[in-house]
Formats: C-alpha cells, structure tokens, sequence
C-alpha cells in the first residue's frame, strides 16, 4: 500500500468521525466546524502532495 492511499484512508475516516460525531453536515453547523472542515481538507491536499511526491522517487 502506497503512502497517498494511506492519506486518503485516513481523511476519509476523519470525514466519518466528522459527520457521526461532530455533526459537521448538519443545518445548524458553526463557523468554527466548518473552518474545521476546511483545515481538514487542506491538511489532506498537503499531505498528499507530500505523499505523491515521496512515492514518485
């Protein structure tokens, strides 16, 4: 297994803990959650640049 499928795992079970737990789809979402989305999904393109470019060397 390749470190950008380890990436994409682990923000895909992020997004799970974010919709069961932190109810981030909900109507009612703060600005703070959905900054925090928005982290979230940055932090996964960064660490998938970082990981792409480590798998093509």
């Amino acid at each position: 297994m390749n470190k950008s499928s380890i990436v994409i795992i682990i923000f895909i079970l992020g997004l799970i803990f974010g919709a069961l737990f932190l109810n981030l789809w909900s109507a009612e979402t703060s600005p703070f959650k959905a900054l925090l989305g928005l982290v979230w999904t940055a932090l996964f393109l960064i660490g998938l640049f970082f990981a792409d470019k480590h798998d093509k060397k």
